[in-house]
């Protein structure tokens, strides 16, 4: 079994938002964490074409730490961004929001922003939404590219979205994209509801599959490990025994943990050290 360095190990910063970010940073430290993934939304980092926080001091915060950023994500489920929108207006919005976020990500040293496919409505043709939403990515992973940056499009609940929230729909984008700069992303959660596998998204993606979320849940709930009823242990060892070597992040956001997130984190920490070098 093929261990993980620890350093491809993440906490991150979306269960943190009654905190700030500086207490964010010096709680990964307390659990032993070296990677975070970078949330971008408020109250801690959020871009867009008024706000522009100081990307160097951001930077200078995390690397005085001694962490590395893994994988930035922009918030995109609770603000008004959809890029699979009929509006022509919102998507050239929401377009753009992405763009300015990709670049930020860039400038703070990552190389890898999580994405999803927005949502369709649910009285229009999911075809054209599809359709949104495909040509909206193609054009971020254009702009990605030329940064050296890579997309990772993550699955989804159906509750979240209506277009990507299953294997066969994303190796379905995928492969119409046809992008080298857009891979494959699982969260467990929407897997594990699916009826899916751990093996199965590594048999379709292969090294295209590079960045996971593991949250424990009932099915959902975004969990610490040990805290819900899915099976993480089983999908951490696949992981393992498939010779995964790209990042995984504890996306752990449930308002159990409103007002001590650390708990949480220190108990996922804890019950991934055996799959840790």
């Amino acid at each position: 079994m093929t261990k993980f360095d620890k350093r491809r190990v993440a906490g991150m910063n979306l269960g943190y938002n009654f905190f700030s970010f500086e207490y964010f940073l010096d709680s990964m430290v307390r659990v032993g964490a070296e990677s975070i993934e970078l949330w971008g939304g408020f109250p801690h980092i959020y871009f867009d074409s008024t706000i522009h926080p100081a990307i160097g001091e951001i930077k200078k915060a995390v690397d005085d730490r001694g962490l590395h950023i893994n994988c930035y994500t922009p918030e995109q489920l609770l603000y008004t961004y959809n890029i699979a929108a009929p509006e022509p207006e919102v998507r050239a919005m929401s377009v753009e929001f992405f763009r300015r976020n990709i670049y930020a990500a860039c400038q703070l040293g990552t190389k890898t922003v999580l994405m999803t496919s927005g949502h369709g409505y649910a009285d229009k043709p999911l075809e054209e939404a599809w359709k949104w939403s495909r040509e909206s990515l193609h054009e971020l992973g254009e702009f990605a590219g030329k940064l050296g940056m890579t997309i990772a499009l993550e699955n989804l609940q159906p509750t979240e979205s209506n277009l990507v929230y299953t294997l066969p729909a994303l190796k379905r984008m995928l492969d119409e994209l046809g992008s080298p700069n857009i891979k494959a992303m699982v969260d467990v959660v929407p897997m594990h509801l699916a009826g899916e596998t751990m093996q199965q998204y590594l048999d379709t993606f292969g090294d295209d599959l590079i960045h996971v979320h593991v949250v424990d849940g009932e099915p959902t709930g975004h969990m610490a490990w040990g805290d819900g009823q899915l099976p993480l242990d089983e999908d951490v060892k696949c992981l393992c025994d498939n010779d995964y070597r790209h990042t995984i992040t504890f996306e752990i956001a449930n308002s159990m943990y409103l007002y001590d997130p650390e708990s949480a984190f220190q108990k996922s920490f804890e019950r991934v050290k055996p799959y840790l070098k």
